[in-house]
């Protein structure tokens, strides 16, 4: 085989996606290699009887850093969807993220002094550091909230008992004593319109791409199309797993169609109870204010990852943090290929931090002159 680009890009997803178009604009070659049938990565969303469907979860771009939603709004016009989503313990609503409305909802305070007497009261005091997640989440919120809206849903979440959970899952908790349900503080917030999938092809226009076709099938081969390798998969996939594989959380999705106008009437419901199965029931539509006669669902249901299945939430443990190490020292004598995004950092990012990974790799090889938007 002879080079025929300048970049091969590994994974169409948000990070590749970006460099792939700011290397197009300076005037670069450029192949995409997507193992999956559809552009995007996670941000994929298909659409449906004129509904887009998150179909790998609920991907709500919010940010402060303005440089970043100017330069996402280039691709898309973004609406101004705020997330506030709701919690359901055996059928009990409350609203999330913990603010007044839950207080009053728990207890039926209507005072942030109120609220706070009856936390102080709930919390359990530590002695020392705390020794699991259930300790934290007792000393920081107190046994109520714990047991109805953080215990069941973490230990659905990641397979484990609260007490076999390290406390840094939780460092801290995020409560209010306002009546304000916007789940996220950043300034910036929305859902693209007309979906994800559409700002990626933006992205894309001009670039080459390969679906179905998995990079690490025949490196070597395709590694020889191009001068070098932009690879945001699997670290450990890169160097066939020699050290053993990095471990995960999955997810698994289904998704309904229902002949009714509104099922839920919020976009995100979490199932806080350890009894339901699913963690959160997703409905698509309210994304992006639907007045369709007909509806999306989706349940989300936590997996126990192993290898050939999609990798979601990194298990961030002493083990896998010395098995990355050992992969991130291998990435680093490859000369050929630059490594950038969630999986090859083992880490779990919000989308506006992976756009400033991508903007930094793009300044770094490609030199300045990145157009941010207005």
């Amino acid at each position: 085989m002879k080079i025929v680009y300048d970049y091969l890009i590994v994974g169409s997803g948000l990070f590749g996606a970006i460099f792939a178009n700011e290397a197009s604009k300076r005037n670069k070659s450029c192949l995409i290699l997507e193992k999956r049938s559809n552009i995007g990565g996670n941000v994929y969303t298909q659409q449906k009887d004129g509904i887009n469907i998150h179909a790998y979860g609920a991907h709500i771009f919010h940010t402060s850093n303005e440089t970043v939603w100017n330069y996402v709004n280039q691709f898309a016009r973004f609406n101004n969807y705020v997330n506030s989503p709701v919690a359901n313990y055996h059928g009990e609503l409350y609203n999330l993220p913990f603010n007044m409305n839950t207080f009053y909802q728990m207890w039926r305070v209507i005072t942030p002094d109120q609220a706070r007497q009856t936390i102080e009261k709930q919390k359990k005091p530590l002695l020392g550091e705390p020794a699991n997640l259930e300790e934290q989440a007792q000393s920081l919120i107190g046994n109520d909230i714990y047991q109805k809206l953080i215990k069941g849903y973490t230990e659905k979440q990641w397979g484990r008992d609260c007490t076999q959970l390290p406390a840094s899952i939780i460092r801290r908790l995020p409560v209010r004593y306002t009546y304000d349900n916007n789940y996220f503080n950043d300034p910036y917030q929305g859902i693209p319109m007309g979906g994800y999938t559409k700002m990626i092809e933006q992205m894309l226009d001009g670039c080459d791409v390969k679906l179905n076709t998995d990079f690490n099938t025949d490196r070597e081969g395709f590694s020889k199309l191009a001068h070098k390798i932009i690879y945001t998969g699997q670290l450990d996939a890169y160097f066939d797993y020699c050290y053993g594989p990095l471990e995960y959380r999955s997810l698994r999705f289904e998704t309904e169609k229902l002949d009714i106008e509104n099922y839920q009437g919020v976009a995100v419901m979490n199932y806080t109870d350890s009894e339901t199965p699913y963690t959160r029931i997703i409905e698509h539509k309210h994304f992006e204010f639907g007045k369709q006669p007909n509806t999306y669902i989706t349940r989300e249901y936590p997996l126990e990852w192993s290898l050939g299945i999609e990798p979601y939430y990194p298990i961030n443990d002493e083990k896998n943090q010395e098995l990355f190490q050992r992969y991130h020292l291998l990435a680093e004598e490859q000369n050929k290929t630059i490594f950038g995004g969630r999986l090859p950092e083992y880490r779990y990012y919000d989308m506006d931090k992976t756009v400033e990974l991508a903007l930094e790799v793009v300044r770094q090889e490609l030199g300045e002159g990145v157009n941010y938007g207005h």
